[in-house]
């Protein structure tokens, strides 16, 4: 088979796999309620609850807290990666996907690929739900689209990473919290709620270099103003970098699971 007739059906199946996880999330309506109800409680809790108690200078807190509070939402969202493909292990699905004329990799390209679509919804839902909390986007159209842009990028390498821990556990539940776990801790130790400078000094040494600060400071100079370049090109670098390491990983520990 030449490599074109590969890529060919490489991308056939991974459209197909793709529809079929978004046939179940839609078709899922608890699961679909949760998913949109979420962050939507996340913008109006941090809002309304810590808006009134944080102070910053030249900036109102929810323009400053919009981007942090966005890759939170997506980071808890992209958790569905692992607990569906733990769930597809435990309940042999794999095995039959692995019957068919298949190309191994569309699984999980599909899989993510999903939740890259679910993600966009999300992110407009949540601009939407701000705007009418006060956020306001300060740079231009091509800017918004920018945001947009790496915030659902964002949490395209984050199912990922967590496509990579359901395989690893093989248990739904377990694959839940483990990819919770880090989304929470790298969140708050990050620029995402609070400056950096108000943070113990040894924890601003972590917060400064993580990529959470680097990927929410970006989407900030996107939607607030200020020089965007640098952040910009951080933000990727690391995202590109991210995506490299889970996607070589998880196709790795989905050939070892399906051996």
């Amino acid at each position: 088979m030449s490599a074109t007739a590969t890529l060919g059906q490489a991308t056939t199946d991974t459209v197909v796999m793709t529809r079929r996880y978004l046939r179940h999330y839609l078709r899922t309506r608890n699961l679909l309620i949760i998913s949109l109800a979420q962050p939507v409680m996340f913008v109006l809790l941090w809002t309304y609850v810590f808006g009134g108690a944080v102070r910053l200078p030249g900036v109102r807190y929810i323009d400053y807290l919009m981007p942090g509070i966005m890759v939170l939402a997506i980071g808890f969202g992209s958790a569905t990666a692992g607990i569906g493909l733990a769930e597809d292990l435990t309940r042999g699905m794999i095995d039959r996907f692995r019957a068919l004329p298949m190309a191994p990799p569309a699984l999980l390209a599909g899989r993510t690929l999903s939740d890259a679509v679910r993600n966009t919804f999300v992110v407009l839902l949540m601009i939407a739900v701000g705007y009418a909390a006060g956020f306001r986007i300060h740079t231009g159209p091509a800017a918004a689209l920018g945001a947009i842009a790496l915030a659902v990028s964002t949490g395209y390498v984050m199912s990922w990473f967590s496509a990579l821990i359901g395989l690893a556990v093989g248990d739904p539940e377990t694959a839940g919290t483990a990819s919770i776990l880090p989304i929470i801790v790298l969140s708050f130790t990050s620029s995402s709620f609070v400056p950096v400078h108000t943070m113990p000094g040894w924890l601003q040494i972590w917060a400064s270099h993580s990529p959470i600060t680097y990927i929410v400071d970006a989407l900030r100079a996107l939607t607030t103003g200020g020089p965007t370049t640098r952040p910009l090109l951080t933000a990727i670098t690391w995202l590109l970098t991210l995506l490299a390491v889970a996607v070589t990983l998880a196709v790795r520990r989905y050939r070892h699971a399906t051996r």
